[in-house]
Order: structure tokens, then C-alpha cells, then sequence
């Protein structure tokens, strides 16, 4: 034989007799040992790493790589594919050491544009002498308190500036973890007649055939940005073979928008009841609902009142419901993109075709519906579809939630008519424009919506009608900004948050929006280049947050141009 030569055999044994272990880097039994202690010894599920990730983090205070390595090795994964999804999210700190963090508390302040026309910047630089080095101070993308701005959170306890007794309370190791909001609960909305919708469902007084034409005829659609027909979309889903499931998308990061939030902190169940009769009408086996991490206090609530609803079930075979978590992820807010957060995966939006509704979920038809629109499902069937497709002003139909924040008097969420102005909704519902600001632009559909001026404060705000000038309704989160503020500085703010929030999987949207902070950051825009890129975005991107990533800027130019001939003035927005 060859002595060059050496058999397969040998020089395995020859490697492993010098190295004295496997190839790799080796979990520790120990770490293993706590891990399985921390997440549990029942059979560990592929789908449920991010939840694992939370648990771990939760009681270690961070993600050490020796737990990690330990985690893969319990879920018969690479290390590679817990590694890639715990660096994905940026609620999770993976850490080098088997020690927990240098901090002791995490304080995170939004810096979105309702935050920062609030002074959440000077808040942010004064935050970490005032609170200590054990406190760790953090300036993060909105955290979906824009009518309580400058919003913070601490740890695990969310809540507005104002309430800056109890930051300084958590601070010093109290209150850090969120409690539960005020809300109806399952006995009191089932006194109220809650669930007798559902009721009638299952029992044969309502067929799915008349319950999509009343959702049909009320004019119901996607709330959360998309506006596709709620009634259209159950009758494509039920055409799919079975088994069919069912995935709920609570997970609002538009800078913006917080509709969802306070619905879901003051009746949860009308929203519940109206998923249960959604996953009735495509017989859903199982519902699935992602909620975002940064709602700590409802996800404490709808853990309890889901409890109770399983311990108490309103209808017989209920399906199973699962409550999912997110990890700080704008880009989760993609239907597709959730559906791989899921399934415990990075949240990369998918190409299409196949659509979600033939092949999502675990490769199964999926009915994906945002928060609000099955909200509104036991009212309208409760009150008829005229009653709905009444609402609305200026030929528009229905009625729209919207997420008012920045320079008025009443933020808040405001119930109005589909088709209202900006100015109608500030002179009706907000209390005018505060004291000394006057109105200079907004934007109609948060961050990725545009921006319009004043002098277009007459359009009306719906699906369709914001197109012609260049901008999107989206999730109607609206925000006002004044002469105090600058177009320019808006449009700053809107492409960090871009650049923060891209999941980096197409070129086009990693790279673009990047090269577009870059050329909005100098004095002088380029404006053919901006236009340029703009539409290599818009055409490439794979997903809606590279297509309309641009419309900032592209408002600015079209409907700005004063300022872009000098420094832009104003607060930081």
C-alpha cells in the first residue's frame, strides 16, 4: 500500500485521538443540564425556539453562546440555526460569557418621530448619568406608546415619560415587570352577550355562505395595511384543502401605530370571539397568535383570559390557540415574514407565489388577519353589514381606527368615519393643534405612508385615495407635525428606523436603504441619484418595507422642496 496513503478509518482515528473530541464547538453538559431545567423536559418542539430564546433570556438576563450551543444540542439542531435566529431579533442580547450581562436593568426609549418631537433625544443623552452604569439605556424603534411620547420601557414595564415616578422606581429594582391593563374579561363580556355570535355559528343559525356576504356586503378589509377583503379572503382560504390553520398578526411596529394595543388592553374578547369565528368559517385546526414583544402587560392579560377561555370553553371542539411572541422585529409585521418567526425561524419574508392562504403556515392554506379586522367581526354580525358600510364621509364607506400622535391636543386612537381629512379629525376629535403649532405636514400612514403637507390636509384618509399623491393609508397611523418641525429631519428619522428594521435578506432594501440615510444625512440632497435609487428599490425589494422604504423621501422632494435649498431647521424629528 501507499504509505502516502492513508484509509478513511485510520484518519478518523488518527484526528480524534489527537484532538480528544468531536469536531466543533461541544455543548457543555452542565449549560445543557440548566437549559433543559429552564425551558423544560417535556418534548421540545423545532417551532418553539424563539419562545425557548425568551425563557432563557428571561431568567438568565441574556443569551450566553455556551447556553446556546446547550439549546441546540436539546433541539437536535445546528448550532448554526439557533445561532443565526437569536442574532436576528433585537430583543435578544447574546452574550460571549456563561455570566449574565454587565447591566442589571435594560431602559429603551423610542426614538420615532412622535418620540422625538416629545424629546425623547435629550432624554436618551441625560438618561445614563441620572440612572447608573448597572442600568443600561437604549435608543430603540417605536415601541407602540406614540400617544404617551416619549415612551419607555423598563425591562419589561412600558409606559410614557410622564409616568416618570415609576421609572425611577424600576430603576432601583422595583415594578419591571408589566401589569395587566383594566379590561373586560370573559365573564363580564359573556353577561354583556359576548360570544353569542359564535354561539350561532356553530349551532346552524348562521351558514359560512351568509357570514362571508354580511362580511362581504359591510365592506370589511385588511386593517392592518393591506386591505384586502376580509369576506373574499375566508372563502379563498376555505377552498384550500384541508388541514387549514389560522395565524393572527398583533405584532404592529409601524412608527405610529398603537390601534391594536389599546383595543386588545380594553376588550379582549371581542376581538378573541371574532378569531374564533374566522377559524370556524375555514376550519381552522389550530390559531396561532404573534403578539409583540414590546406588549409585555397584554401579554400577561391574554395568557390569563386564554386560560380561562380554555378552562371554560364557549363552543365545544375549540381549536387549539397559541400565543407566540415576538422578538423585536419590524419586519415580523410581513405576513409571510411572521409565519417564519412562527415556526421558530429568522422572519424573512417569502416570495410569492405561492400565496400564504395556498401554502403558509407549516406548508398548510393559512388565514392571516391583522388584530382590528377580526375586532370588528361580532359587531358587524351583531349590527348588520349596513351598519358598517354606512359609516364613512366623502364617498368613502366603513369606519377606520386611527392612531393619532405628535403636535395636537388628544392623541389617542380615534374611532371615525372611513374618508375623514386630517383637518376634520383635528378639529373633531383631537382638540385642535397644541398651544403656539400650526399645522405643517403628517404623515397619513406611518412610517413607510409618506408625508404630505398642510395644503393637502383636505384629502380623504382611506384605502385608494392617498395613492395620486404619492402615499399609503396603511394602518391609518397619523402623525402631526408642526412649523416647529422639519419635513427633511421626519424623513431622517423614518430611513434609520429603515436601515435598523431591514432584515438584510435582498440587496435593494439592505444595501438601498443605507445608501439613502447616507445622501439624506448631507446638506445638500442629490436628488437625481435619490430618484434613482428610489425606484431600484420599489421595483427590486422583495417585500413591502423595500418597495415603500422610499416615499419619504420621495414626498420630501415632491412636496418639500423649500428645504432642501438650506439646513433644515426644527426639532430632530
Amino acid at each position: 500500500m501507499n504509505p502516502a496513503i492513508i484509509p478513511i478509518a485510520t484518519a478518523v482515528d488518527f484526528t480524534q485521538q489527537h484532538r480528544g473530541k468531536p469536531k466543533g464547538r461541544q455543548a457543555n453538559p452542565r449549560c445543557v443540564s440548566e437549559v433543559l431545567a429552564i425551558v423544560g423536559q417535556e418534548t421540545l418542539r423545532r417551532d418553539l425556539l424563539i419562545e425557548y430564546l425568551h425563557q432563557l433570556q428571561d431568567h438568565l438576563g441574556c443569551l450566553p453562546k455556551p447556553h446556546l450551543a446547550a439549546l441546540a444540542e436539546c433541539l437536535k439542531l445546528s448550532q448554526t440555526e439557533v445561532f443565526e435566529v437569536a442574532t436576528f431579533y433585537h430583543h435578544f442580547d447574546v452574550v460571549d460569557s456563561e455570566h449574565s450581562a454587565n447591566h442589571d436593568l435594560t431602559v429603551r426609549v423610542c426614538n420615532g418621530p412622535s418620540c422625538c418631537m416629545a424629546g425623547a433625544e435629550e432624554l436618551i443623552e441625560k438618561l445614563p448619568a441620572l440612572l447608573g452604569s448597572t442600568v443600561r439605556v437604549q435608543a430603540v424603534p417605536c415601541i407602540g406608546r406614540c400617544e404617551q411620547a416619549p415612551a419607555v420601557a423598563v425591562g419589561q414595564h412600558e409606559m410614557g415619560w410622564a409616568n416618570h415616578h415609576e421609572i425611577m422606581e424600576a430603576a432601583f429594582g422595583q415594578h419591571t415587570k408589566a401589569l395587566p391593563p383594566r379590561h373586560t374579561g370573559v365573564a363580564q363580556y359573556k353577561a354583556a352577550g359576548g360570544y353569542q355570535r359564535l354561539h350561532e355559528c356553530v349551532t346552524g343559525k348562521r351558514t359560512v355562505e351568509s357570514l362571508i356576504d354580511t362580511l362581504s356586503n359591510s365592506g370589511l378589509r385588511g386593517l392592518g395595511g393591506a386591505g384586502f377583503p376580509a369576506g373574499k379572503k375566508w372563502a379563498i382560504v376555505r377552498e384550500q384543502n384541508a388541514p387549514r390553520l389560522m395565524a393572527v398578526n398583533i405584532d404592529e411596529g409601524e412608527p405610529g401605530t398603537f390601534k391594536d394595543r389599546s383595543y386588545l388592553e380594553h376588550n379582549p374578547h371581542q376581538f378573541l370571539e371574532g378569531m374564533l369565528i374566522a377559524a370556524w368559517a375555514v376550519q381552522a385546526s389550530t390559531i396561532y397568535i404573534y403578539l409583540r414583544d414590546e406588549y409585555h402587560a397584554c401579554r400577561a392579560m391574554l395568557q390569563n383570559e386564554l386560560a380561562l377561555l380554555k378552562a371554560n370553553p364557549p363552543i365545544s371542539n375549540m381549536p387549539a390557540i397559541e400565543l407566540r411572541r415576538g422578538a423585536g422585529a419590524y419586519i415580523c409585521g410581513e405576513e409571510s415574514a411572521m409565519l417564519e418567526s412562527i415556526e421558530g425561524k429568522r422572519g424573512l419574508p417569502r416570495l410569492r407565489p405561492p400565496y400564504v392562504a395556498q401554502v403558509g403556515l407549516f406548508n398548510k392554506p393559512t388565514l392571516v388577519h391583522n388584530f382590528e379586522t377580526l375586532y370588528w367581526v361580532p359587531a358587524i354580525l351583531e349590527k348588520g353589514a349596513s351598519w358598517f358600510s354606512e359609516q364613512g364621509r366623502h364617498g368613502r364607506s366603513g369606519l377606520r381606527s386611527y392612531s393619532v400622535s405628535g403636535r395636537v391636543n388628544k392623541p389617542g386612537v380615534h374611532l371615525a368615519p372611513a374618508g375623514i381629512t386630517l383637518n376634520e379629525l383635528i378639529s373633531e376629535y383631537c382638540d385642535g393643534m397644541q398651544p403656539g403649532h400650526t399645522l405643517y405636514g403628517y404623515l397619513p400612514g406611518g412610517a413607510s405612508g409618506g408625508i404630505l403637507p398642510a395644503v393637502l390636509a383636505d384629502v380623504p384618509l382611506d384605502f385608494d385615495t392617498l395613492q395620486p399623491h404619492g402615499c399609503l393609508i396603511g394602518s391609518a397611523a397619523v402623525v402631526v407635525f408642526s412649523q416647529a418641525d422639519s419635513a427633511v429631519n421626519m424623513a431622517r428619522n423614518l430611513m434609520r428606523f429603515f436601515v435598523h428594521e431591514s432584515c438584510g435578506q435582498c440587496t435593494p432594501c439592505r444595501t438601498g436603504t443605507a445608501k439613502a440615510l447616507a445622501l439624506i444625512n448631507q446638506p445638500q440632497w442629490n436628488v437625481p441619484l435619490l430618484q434613482e435609487l428610489s425606484a431600484v428599490m420599489r421595483d427590486a425589494s422583495i417585500c413591502g418595507l423595500g418597495q415603500a422604504a422610499p416615499n419619504p423621501i420621495d414626498c420630501v422632494i415632491r412636496y418639500f422642496p423649500q428645504e432642501l435649498e438650506f439646513e433644515p431647521r426644527g426639532s430632530k424629528s
